[in-house]
């Protein structure tokens, strides 16, 4: 494998995350594959933020615990960060702020200002001198700039170049090829996922790391006909888009863990009158506000359980961009030919790294029908059907009464307390999952990884995914990923460890959540388990599994 690792740091309000972006897209450009680890503080200035930049030849889903090159806005990233270095002298620094005994000092802040340029600015002069010292030609840097640089251009490409010609080349990234795939975060392939599965309204009130999915819709969202709303908190959009989706509209909402919560009895109501309901729940480390900028994997129980009474949730939880882009998809179709609350479990580090995007790897989905009122005869909305979906009209269709209720009801909406009607509508509504389940068992719910012959077998989920198949690669053992967490793909995953006698779930939660589903199935495993708010990296892995 060809790689380049490569760490970039500062205080908040330095433009260190800009500046990464841009390396990874020149890096990008010579044709490596790009995965950006993003750590930042739950502070508007000051405190420690990094981009950690990997390229590879190869697709890569996490990052490496030592780096090829460090480059640094303050002294606190040299102190921090120092130590993962592979050749201690590979640091690119600003000179301005402080002095350093090795590497590379640069006057980023003197050349900014001297070119008449904002302080901001520095961060260009930053990306220049590193372009030079990688051996990157100026044409490609220009390039880029142009591209990502849409305010003050021409200045900017002054304060690079000035930091480019002061700069000496100090090592070569030899360029792979000059195909360039497109960067991307998680929430962005669920942007793009819902837009290709026809999504006409996002409901969201902001919260980290969700956020940036409202941020998308809201900019793009005039383009694509999409209504963006932001309401007063969490309990309102929920209820809003169950308005909206009983009058009809394709509807999304998202949030993290707390709004999650608050969002409960909205899902009830919405299994109860059979209303499509599409969540994003993009987790972070918690109980409660936890660490706001970090991630976890706490929330797989909440999700499987959110909201009371008996009724049953269609939950996935992609890994990679594809995965989102893909399963965002298949989350909406599902919720509106089977009429229930559906969820996106995705997390923190998925939903805001930046990975290449490979469009030739995209599974293509296509939806389902959808069970229209046939307009004959009277309309029953919730009418008792052999696989329990009633046919759907919407309000103010011609010779339709259609009613949304939380009390339980007859097929026509009718409140009502009889134990008869009572069983044989929850019967209906068992009958849905009952046939997702089915429909599930005919598609892939499950991928597997690495030696598919090996005795061990490493089971993760979500963005821990990476790390996973990294170990399973250099251990040359099986790696598991579940794709569906409800209706769980029970037979796929038992088939998936058909030789298998040792079983380890790996997993970023305390309370090894996906190891305990398993045992639910039948399948024992051995967690090995972080929940610091960070990533397993690779290393980790293998020192703490034995192999």
């Amino acid at each position: 494998m060809k790689e380049h690792s490569i760490l970039i740091g500062g205080s908040a309000g330095d433009g260190s995350k800009k500046a990464g972006l841009i390396i990874a897209k020149l890096l990008s450009s010579y044709g490596y594959q790009i995965y950006i680890h993003e750590d930042y503080q739950s502070v508007i200035r000051g405190g420690h933020n990094f981009s950690l930049i990997r390229a590879s030849n190869e697709k890569v889903l996490t990052h490496r615990d030592e780096i090829d090159l460090l480059i640094a806005f303050n002294e606190d990233t040299i102190k921090r960060h120092t130590k993962r270095l592979k050749d201690k002298d590979m640091v690119i620094y600003n000179s301005d702020a402080f002095e350093f005994d090795r590497g590379n000092g640069f006057p980023i802040e003197t050349i900014a200002k001297n070119i008449g340029g904002l302080l901001i600015m520095k961060n260009t002069a930053l990306v220049g001198a590193f372009a030079k010292t990688v051996g990157i030609d100026w044409n490609t840097l220009k390039k880029v700039l142009i591209s990502e640089l849409k305010v003050a251009t021409d200045k900017n490409l002054l304060v690079a170049k000035e930091a480019y010609k002061t700069a000496q080349a100090k090592m070569k990234i030899p360029k792979l090829s000059s195909y360039k795939r497109p960067l991307i975060s998680g929430n962005s392939a669920i942007v793009l996922g819902s837009l290709k599965a026809g999504l006409d309204s996002y409901f969201a009130y902001p919260m980290t790391p969700a956020t940036s999915i409202l941020n998308c819709m809201a900019q793009k969202g005039v383009k694509y006909g999409v209504k963006v709303f932001q309401p007063e908190n969490e309990i309102a959009v929920a209820n809003a888009a169950i308005g909206a989706a009983f009058a009809g509209s394709r509807v999304m909402i998202g949030t993290s863990g707390g709004g999650f919560a608050l969002m409960n009895e909205a899902l009830s109501f919405a299994a109860q009158a059979e209303i499509p309901l599409v969540v994003v729940n993009v987790s972070r480390s918690g109980p409660s506000t936890g660490l706001p900028t970090y991630g976890g994997q706490s929330d797989l129980f909440h999700v499987l359980s959110a909201g009371h009474g008996d009724f049953d949730r269609f939950v996935v939880a992609p890994g990679d961009p594809e995965e989102a882009f893909y399963l965002t998809q298949l989350t909406m179709d599902i919720a509106w030919r089977y009429q229930i609350p559906s969820i996106i479990l995705s997390d923190k580090d998925l939903a805001e790294c930046t990975y290449s995007f490979d469009l030739d790897s995209l599974e293509k989905y296509t939806p389902g029908k959808l069970s229209l009122w046939d307009r004959k005869g009277e309309y029953k909305r919730f009418k008792i059907t052999k696989d329990g979906v009633s046919p759907i009209a919407f309000p103010g269709e011609k010779g339709a009464v259609v009613k949304a209720t939380s009390y339980e009801h007859d097929e026509f909406g009718i409140a009502i307390e009889d134990e008869k009607t009572t069983k044989l509508m929850q019967d209906k509504r068992s009958r849905k999952f009952r046939s997702l389940e089915k429909e599930i068992s005919k598609i892939k719910a499950v991928k597997v990884y690495g030696n598919k012959k090996s005795k061990t077998a490493i089971i993760a989920w979500g963005s821990v995914k990476g790390a996973a198949i990294e170990f399973a690669k250099e251990k040359n053992i099986k790696m598991i990923q579940p794709l569906i967490m409800s209706p769980f793909p029970e037979k796929q995953i038992k088939r998936a460890l058909l030789g298998v006698s040792r079983i380890i779930t790996v997993e970023t939660n305390n309370r090894g959540q996906l190891a305990q589903l398993l045992r639910y199935y039948g399948i024992e495993s051995k967690s090995v388990l972080k929940y610091t708010g960070r990533l397993f990296t690779t290393k980790e892995l293998i020192s703490k599994i034995k192999i």
